[in-house]
C-alpha cells in the first residue's frame, strides 16, 4: 500500500497547451552562429543532451545542465562528456515524459543556489526549461535544442518568468508515484 508521501506533484501538459509550449521563446541558432551565441553568454542553464555537451565542449558549460541521456528520445549519448559538470554536483530525478515534477523543480532550484552542476533525468527532460527560466536569476539565459532547427536562447527577465509561472498553472496538477 502506498503512502501519501510516496506521491509527488506533477503538471502535466493539456492537449490546450502543446501548440503554446511549442512555439519559440527567443532566437533560435545553429552551427557556427549558435557556438557564438553560447561562447557570449555569462549565466545560463541549458535543457538537453546535445546543447549541455556542445557547451562543455566549448568550455563553457552550464551553471545547470539537464541531460536525459537520449537525443529525440532514442540516439543514446556517451555519458562521459558531462562527467566535469557532474563533476560539480550530480542530481538524480525521475521525470516521466509529459510531465514536470516537483522533484525536477526542485533539483532546479537547488542546483541554481548552490553553484550548480547535473541533473539527470531518467524519463524525459523536455520540461526541464520551463524550471530553468523559474529559478535562474534576471539576466541568465535558458538554452535547449530545437530538433532539426537549433539552438533556442531565451533570455530569463520578470516577463519570462511570468509567462512559465502562468504555463504551469495553466498545466494539470496530478500526484504519481516517486517509486521510493
Amino acid at each position: 500500500m502506498r503512502s501519501a508521501s510516496s506521491d509527488e506533484r506533477a503538471w502535466a501538459v493539456p492537449e490546450s497547451l502543446r501548440a503554446t509550449l511549442a512555439r519559440k521563446y527567443g532566437p533560435v541558432y545553429s552551427g557556427a552562429k549558435a557556438d557564438k551565441e553560447l561562447l557570449g553568454l555569462d549565466t545560463f542553464g541549458s535543457c538537453g543532451d546535445r546543447v549541455t555537451a556542445r557547451a562543455i565542449e566549448l568550455g563553457h558549460p552550464p551553471l545547470v545542465g539537464i541531460v536525459d541521456f537520449k537525443t529525440l528520445r532514442h540516439e543514446p549519448i556517451d555519458r562521459t562528456v558531462f562527467r566535469s559538470l557532474a563533476d560539480r554536483r550530480r542530481v538524480r530525478v525521475k521525470n516521466p515524459p509529459g510531465l514536470l515534477t516537483e522533484g525536477l523543480r526542485t533539483a532546479v532550484r537547488d542546483l541554481v543556489s548552490s553553484g550548480g552542476g547535473l541533473i539527470e533525468v531518467e524519463g524525459e527532460e523536455d520540461l526541464g526549461s520551463l524550471a530553468l527560466v523559474e529559478s535562474l536569476p534576471a539576466g541568465a539565459t535558458v538554452i535547449y535544442g530545437i530538433p532539426g532547427e537549433g539552438v533556442s536562447f531565451v533570455r530569463v527577465d520578470a516577463v519570462t518568468k511570468e509567462h512559465v509561472r502562468q504555463l504551469i498553472a495553466q498545466m494539470e496538477l496530478r500526484r504519481i508515484d516517486r517509486g521510493d
